[in-house]
């Protein structure tokens, strides 16, 4: 207290002070935090680069700007099949991040859970199929079990049918007798959403009638991007920060979400007993109590996972084919001698295209539909991994896109050689190829459940463009893969590719 002048007044500590504190603790606190990690952590002798043992800061950035897998991947080449390249979460210290890429990663504990950082960044977004705790997450694979078995795929072979007949027409009206360049990327999207629509809502997005993307797919695109930095920021302990984001509109998911309601509700409308994916959950929905907003949010997953995997895995090997031509016409020679006509193309007749398998499993291998991101905690009590304990909370993660380009798990691993999927598991292995390592569709009870349907829309699609056309590659789409990003979903773009009707005699 002062006086001056008669005049009494207090003395009140500056704003700026106050930051000048705030910000000392901060760097004290996080000084004392990369000390701990490079020091005095229990798993500080696992390798990695000094900056990302130290801190979760870099990985959070790779993760954000889509390079994330493909440093991680540099980084296991350096540093050897378990590294720790994603420092601490500086919220709490949390767990540090180990990635591996051995073929034979043997846990010996129960499943592991995913971790929340990674699945449930948005706290008020409702729990679905990918989200779920154990217990819920078996009910939800019970539901939708038959829907995606192979009795079920036989039953919905002619909705799946009808939208590849579709395609083909699309595709015969605009590729200008093979002068038009058309984006198959995009071709190949609007076929898998329009399946998904049908198999799952119970209509169409018309993205083949319309050869555009229905606003639901463009704001699901952005909400993957959005994703990925609500994940960074979640990982460096700005969690809260994520929420404040979410609540303001800031990410296009809130879109998605009306969008999803909309057509969930559409769906609830149709007669009972409509055999599609989504009726089996339907059925139990009262039975288990289950929300709208759980039913809501366990569709919009299916309609992503079930239509991002098959287009990303055609995209891919139509480029990888067209960058192969020797393997082209192997592929050509194999669908055109076993086939007359394009009504004899079935899920059952695809089957004999032992070669085009191939080449869709190498597909998976070089260009895998999910990167990363498959994140899991290490429960109670600790595990074991890959031969190393690791201390309960530790952050694991076996990554797709290290495991498939790792030179310990294949013999040349970027060169693209369908043939090693051709031989029995003993041959490959001779061979210097572990074909366990490719894992797409992950394992485990938490497995991919519309693998069944995702290799027969695969195998009918690319079947049916190689009986009808005759494929070159447009010069600006050279270096495709390597030209993009990914968040943990690959941000594609534009695969630019000339179509030519093949002409055949006709009786």
């Amino acid at each position: 207290m002062a006086e001056n002048m008669g005049i009494i007044w207090i003395e009140r500590p500056s704003i700026g002070l106050f930051a000048l504190a705030a910000l000392v603790l901060a760097l004290v606190w996080q000084t004392a935090t990369i000390i701990y990690n490079l020091y005095f952590h229990p798993l500080r002798k696992f390798p990695g680069p000094l900056l990302q043992r130290a801190c979760g800061l870099p990985w959070a950035i790779q993760h954000w700007s889509g390079m994330q897998a493909h440093k991680t991947q540099k980084l296991h080449e350096q540093y050897g099949s378990v590294g720790s390249f994603g420092g601490l979460t500086p919220a709490y210290g949390g767990p540090r991040k180990l990635n591996f890429t051995p073929a034979n990663t043997h846990v010996t504990a129960n499943e592991m859970s995913k971790a929340d950082g990674f699945v449930k960044t948005v706290r008020s977004i409702p729990t679905s199929i990918i989200n779920a705790d154990r217990e819920e997450h078996s009910r939800f694979r019970r539901a939708l079990s038959h829907g995606f078995s192979d009795a079920s795929m036989r039953q919905q072979e002619p909705e799946i049918i009808k939208y590849v007949d579709l395609l083909i027409e699309r595709l015969h009206q605009e590729c200008g007798q093979g002068n038009t360049k058309l984006n198959m990327e995009a071709w190949y999207n609007w076929t898998t959403f329009d399946v998904a629509g049908n198999l799952i809502f119970g209509q169409s997005f018309n993205c083949l009638n319309d050869s555009n993307y229905h606003p639901w797919i463009d704001f699901m695109f952005k909400s993957v991007r959005g994703g990925a930095l609500s994940v960074a920021l979640t990982y460096v302990g700005l969690s809260d920060l994520v929420q404040i984001m979410f609540k303001l509109g800031s990410f296009a998911i809130a879109k998605v979400r009306k969008y999803t309601d909309d057509m969930l509700q559409s769906r609830l409308s149709m007669e009972k007993g409509r055999e599609d994916l989504f009726e089996g959950l339907l059925k139990r929905s009262e039975d288990w109590n289950l929300s709208f907003e759980k039913l809501s949010a366990t569709a919009f997953i299916l309609v992503l996972a079930g239509s991002e995997t098959t287009a990303t895995t055609l995209s891919g090997a139509t480029y990888l084919l067209l960058t192969n031509p020797d393997i082209l016409e192997k592929l050509k020679h194999e669908v055109r001698s076993n086939f007359s006509d394009a009504s004899q193309i079935n899920i059952n007749t695809v089957n004999n295209l032992k070669y085009m398998l191939a080449i869709l499993n190498e597909a998976l291998r070089l260009y895998p539909p999910v990167t990363a991101g498959l994140v899991r905690t290490v429960p109670k009590g600790g595990a074991e991994v890959a031969g190393h304990f690791m201390p309960e909370g530790t952050y694991v993660e076996v990554q797709h896109w290290s495991m498939n380009h790792s030179k310990d798990n294949w013999a040349d691993p970027w060169a693209f050689k369908p043939e090693r999927f051709l031989g029995t598991s003993e041959e490959a292995l001779q061979a210097g190829n572990k074909l366990e390592a490719l894992q797409a569709f992950s394992v485990g009870p938490r497995n991919c459940i519309g693998r069944n349907l995702a290799y027969a829309e695969m195998r009918i699609i690319l079947a049916r463009i190689i009986f009808d056309f005759d494929l070159k590659m447009a010069p600006e789409s050279e270096g495709w893969i390597r030209k993009q990003k990914a968040y943990t979903l690959w941000d594609r773009i534009p695969l630019q590719v000339f179509l030519t009707p093949v002409q055949r005699d006709r009786d």
